[in-house]
């Protein structure tokens, strides 16, 4: 499987995730930490990439996405944005509902 596919393989199979250098708990970056720090925020999992493990990933993902930097959030397949993005949602009370609704969309029925 080439970079490429296994870019879309990712967005697809994860509803909520977050490109980013380092992990949620370990960053590596303090633009991945925010993110990081904004999306746990909203009490909702979510998966992670972490890009300095993955350096097809690093060199491919800003071409395929048309953002050139990371970290970057990809909620249902599409491009949200990066770090100040996603603390301007978050501060403006956008964020928190997207995650939620998503999760709830991707939940097991038994889970309610």
């Amino acid at each position: 499987m080439d970079t490429l596919d296994r870019i879309k393989q990712q967005i697809e199979e994860n509803p909520i995730l977050l490109y980013m250098k380092g992990s949620p708990k370990m960053p590596n970056c303090g633009f991945s930490a925010q993110a990081a720090q904004a999306l746990m925020s909203c009490g909702e999992a979510f998966a992670y990439v972490d890009i300095l493990q993955n350096p097809d990933i690093r060199a491919e993902l800003p071409k395929y996405a048309d953002w050139p930097t990371f970290p970057q959030l990809w909620v249902e397949g599409e491009l949200i944005g990066g770090c100040d993005i996603i603390l301007e949602m978050f501060q403006q009370g956008e964020l928190q509902p997207l995650i939620k609704e998503t999760a709830a969309k991707t939940k097991p029925a038994d889970d309610e």
